[in-house]
């Protein structure tokens, strides 16, 4: 292991006794100095962007079905410093590649400088051995030059800049295919002038700590680097059940059942709320997969109405054909459509067209714009063959991906079947509720233990 932090290194170092920029590169290289920093990485989406079966196959499938014209367009975010490094083209030899050029590394945020479009990974190295970080002032290190950046600063909008140049998404074709970045933009948090949010203040929550092990080093606040969202690994990976915890517990944090309504006539009103800064799902929202389970019991605790109980590993949205179709499903999504503007899983086939200018639909959960103004989704549901319901629950579920998606890419041949049964189904923890006739508020269907290790 790659480190400057031992005894001799402490005292006065030499330029010459710095880390190389190919050492730099390498994420063990920032084990030895930065050890909680790297654990929480080492088990993140980031360092397990260009090892994601699910990534690999859409990859694999949609080089195929281009002749290879998709190019770089997926690895240029999902391993950018391999693309840059000249170790793959297209991402079709990520197995070929050294370790330390894998995924979304340590370097290739420590060094960057400037964005140029906000979209598809237009960000500029400085390609040399000075790191960056949120520290003005920082102290020398042993290992490699150190400099402030903007861009890694959580209370600079710059940051957020340097976030969203890989989440959001722009396909060849021009359709806005992911938008989490633009979102944010348009969100409350992007547009306040004061007492902004960034991305890093929900996604990389602080902590007292020291930023390295050097014994001069201050105590300051520190930020995780563990990057919760809602995709985990399908793999054996590190930290797999305290990345599993992180997203249970962002979940938790930004989206609620507001209200349970009954009109006395057999129809219910569900109002869903999300407090995050963009749309709930988010991201590769064609792909996710949200949704309402919905159970009614009547006085003898029977079920007598359900829509949205769906199994793990059970597809979620059954055609009409199905015998299981759900005909109230509220499914919370996106959906693409191909050049004949029929809905296609395929983010390549993606096409703008005069039906769908923008070459897709959504109905996911509004970002807050105006504290004041409705930021909510309402469900309806039909049951008025049982007026007399004595209690319901009410719980948002969610998959980072879609059965369909997996389903098609399995038959395909480009994803093992053994990764379906690995797509974990998330219950949000603070959208689980019991409503009851006569009670103003809505019980608590889950305890109020949830333990974030980010936090600790």
């Amino acid at each position: 292991m790659l480190c400057a932090c031992d005894a001799s290194a402490r005292e006065e170092t030499t330029e010459s006794a710095r880390l190389t920029r190919e050492e730099l590169m390498d994420p063990q290289s920032c084990s030895g100095c930065h050890p909680r920093h790297y654990r929480e990485w080492s088990g993140s989406m980031h360092a397990y962007a260009s090892e994601d079966p699910v990534f690999r196959a859409m990859n694999q499938r949609a080089q195929r079905e281009t002749g290879g014209e998709l190019g770089e367009f997926c690895v240029k975010c999902h391993a950018p410093l391999a693309l840059q490094e000249g170790a793959t083209r297209d991402g079709s030899n990520l197995d070929e590649i050294p370790d330390k050029l894998k995924g979304v590394t340590c370097y290739f945020c420590h060094n960057a400088i400037d964005v140029g479009e906000h979209f598809n990974n237009d960000v500029k190295l400085a390609n040399d051995t000075t790191l960056r970080a949120a520290i003005d002032q920082p102290l020398s290190s042993p290992a490699h030059g150190v400099a402030y950046s903007a861009f890694l600063d959580s209370d600079r909008r710059q940051s957020a800049v340097l976030c969203g140049s890989c989440h959001d998404v722009v396909t060849p074709a021009g359709v806005h295919l992911e938008r989490t970045f633009d979102e944010y933009q348009r969100s409350l948090f992007g547009r306040l002038e004061e007492g902004f949010e960034t991305c890093a203040g929900c996604h990389m929550p602080g902590r007292r700590g020291r930023a390295a092990s050097l014994p001069q080093a201050p105590e300051r606040t520190v930020h995780s680097h563990m990057w919760p969202g809602v995709d985990v690994a399908l793999t054996a990976f590190p930290e797999r059940e305290a990345q599993h915890q992180a997203v249970e517990c962002e979940l938790a944090l930004n989206t609620r059942i507001r209200s349970v309504a009954h009109d006395g006539l057999g129809t219910f009103k569900v109002e869903s709320e999300t407090s995050a800064g963009h749309r709930q799902p988010s991201g590769a929202a064609q792909d996710r997969r949200m949704w309402l389970e919905v159970i009614a019991y009547d006085a003898r605790d029977e079920v007598v109405f359900e829509s949205g109980r769906i199994a793990d590993g059970e597809l979620e949205d059954k055609p009409e054909t199905h015998p299981d179709y759900d005909p109230q499903l509220a499914l919370y999504r996106d959906w693409i459509y191909d050049a004949d503007g029929k809905p296609t899983h395929d983010f390549w086939k993606a096409a703008s067209s005069r039906t769908y200018p923008n070459g897709y639909t959504a109905l996911t959960l509004p970002f807050t714009v105006d504290p004041s103004a409705p930021h909510t989704l309402t469900a309806r549901y039909n049951i008025a063959r049982h007026r007399d319901i004595a209690r319901m629950t009410v719980r948002l579920r969610m998959r980072a991906i879609g059965m369909d998606v997996l389903e098609e890419l399995t038959r395909s041949g480009d994803l093992a079947a053994s990764v379906l049964e690995q797509i974990p189904t998330f219950t949000l923890h603070g959208a689980a509720v019991e409503w009851r006739p006569n009670e103003p508020e809505l019980r608590s269907l889950l305890p109020d233990d949830l333990t974030c290790p980010t936090e600790q």
